[in-house]
């Protein structure tokens, strides 16, 4: 045996964890979907203080952390350990987003924090082969992150008619 032959039977023993097109296909669509799933919830959280790039990491990681030990055979009870330790994992890396203020009221990164948190779980979802799941999910997420703001702000404008009703009933009971 030559030492280029002993180099290349170690070089293919190292990738034996792509042993077909298949395989190869599957790491290639979780992976991706993970990190593209991410980068969209990422997008809309650019001007904060985790963007694109933090959101796709996260997401892709957290794909790789579910992904490896399925692709070792690893039992579901192994499994679920996995996912408790990357659940509170990573709301350490979402507390970095969150600022305290000096008022009660004044604390800022909250949204984001959770966005870092649920791309997590897109990630796993994709990681795990539920890319269906983790579609929606961001589906839904993004249309929370963009359309609630707007929709709270038109009742945030607008007076309560309840309110006011109630207000008007208090003055008149006072005459």
């Amino acid at each position: 045996m030559t030492a280029w032959t002993e180099i290349w039977q170690t070089i293919e023993a190292e990738f034996s964890d792509i042993p077909d097109l298949g395989q190869l296909t599957t790491i290639v669509l979780r992976l991706t979907t993970a990190a593209l799933l991410g980068g969209i919830l990422g997008y809309e959280r650019e001007k904060q203080a985790a963007g694109v790039r933090t959101h796709m990491l996260v997401a892709l990681g957290s794909a790789l952390f579910v992904f490896v030990p399925q692709q070792m055979g690893t039992n579901n009870a192994d499994l679920t350990r996995v996912l408790q330790g990357l659940v509170a994992g990573i709301g350490f890396l979402g507390a970095g987003s969150i600022i305290k203020g000096n008022g009660e009221n004044q604390i800022q990164g909250l949204t984001t924090a959770a966005s870092v948190w649920l791309t997590a779980a897109i990630g796993m979802a994709a990681g795990l082969g539920r890319e269906s799941t983790a579609l929606l999910s961001t589906l839904l997420a993004y249309v929370i992150l963009t359309l609630m703001p707007k929709f709270v702000g038109l009742f945030e404008h607008q007076p309560s008619l309840i309110l006011k009703d109630s207000l008007d009933f208090r003055e008149d009971s006072k005459s």
